[in-house]
């Protein structure tokens, strides 16, 4: 090896990249840079051919990592792939492998060249970055003192189960709640204790009212709605009457309340097959409108279709 070969060689082993050459036609390596121990630690000898490459590769990245990176080779087209690289000791580290495609006169792949870099420190990076979006967008669609979906989110639902209704021609139902006399519950008792009622309401449509498919958000101060996909005109009321059960079964006091001496709700029901004709904010005007007149009845009652 001349002094300029030796100097280059030196070079490439110095790095945190981990320099290989791979011969198209034998598919074996034809060199390998000892960084590899170091990092996953499987000697340089080891690594004989392109399926010690394959093996020693995470079952879920294997195939389509193999397929793409064949593909482009014989393309004669550089590439990069990342895939998790199997360490001796069966850990796995994140691996960056950029590829270069050495072709002859003709344009016929000879061989490959290229690096592999440990990115694990930045998938990691990465995944917590992504686990704090979620968290973000988990927050932004929640009710900061319920717990349970805002209004925001409802909004967000409500299209996308009206939407799909409307296409598969099925009924979509929706229960809005109001607890009677909360003002007066406010007033009663205070604001901390009002904020703790706000809570076990929510709880209780939440965890014993609702079905697994169905939504509750809180609509905005007292008030709640159950957005219910596929549930006709008799189960929305089943449901509605199972959410009084469900607040009654939490034996609120409430004092300052005219009907009982437990927080009790109104409660409007509407059901609807959508067509291309209606709208949804009429839909949900007309639900509220017998949410009204369960207020206007008296309260501690539901009012439906």
């Amino acid at each position: 090896m001349n002094d300029d070969a030796a100097t280059y060689k030196t070079l490439l082993e110095s790095t945190k990249a981990i320099p290989w050459k791979i011969d198209w036609a034998t598919m074996t390596f034809a060199y390998i840079g000892p960084q590899i121990e170091t990092l996953l630690g499987w000697t340089p000898e080891s690594w004989k051919s392109a399926q010690d490459w394959a093996e020693r590769m995470h079952p879920e990245d294997r195939q389509w990592v193999v397929d793409f990176c064949v593909a482009q080779s014989k393309a004669g087209v550089d590439h990069e792939a990342d895939y998790r690289a199997l360490n001796k000791d069966g850990s796995y580290v994140w691996i960056r492998d950029v590829v270069h495609v050495v072709r002859n006169e003709q344009g016929v792949t000879e061989s490959l060249i290229g690096f592999m870099f440990d990115i694990s420190e930045r998938k990691r990076t990465e995944e917590k970055l992504a686990k704090l979006q979620r968290e973000l967008e988990d927050l932004s669609f929640k009710d900061g003192l319920t717990g349970i979906a805002n209004r925001r989110r409802f909004d967000a639902l409500f299209e996308t189960e009206w939407k799909d209704a409307r296409r598969n021609k099925r009924p979509l139902s929706l229960i809005m709640i109001d607890i009677d006399f909360f003002k007066q519950y406010n007033d009663c008792y205070g604001h901390v204790r009002g904020d703790d009622c706000l809570k076990r309401v929510a709880t209780a449509l939440h965890t014993r009212a609702a079905r697994p498919r169905d939504s509750v958000a809180r609509f905005g101060g007292e008030e709640f709605v159950l957005l219910l996909p596929e549930t006709d005109e008799k189960g929305a009321e089943h449901i509605a009457a199972r959410c009084r059960e469900a607040l009654a079964e939490e034996r609120i006091a409430h004092e300052s309340s005219k009907v009982a001496p437990t927080v009790t709700l109104s409660i409007g029901v509407g059901t609807i097959v959508p067509s291309q004709d209606d709208e949804p904010t009429r839909f949900i005007e007309s639900v509220d409108k017998r949410l009204y007149k369960a207020k206007q009845s008296g309260r501690n009652t539901v009012v439906a279709a």
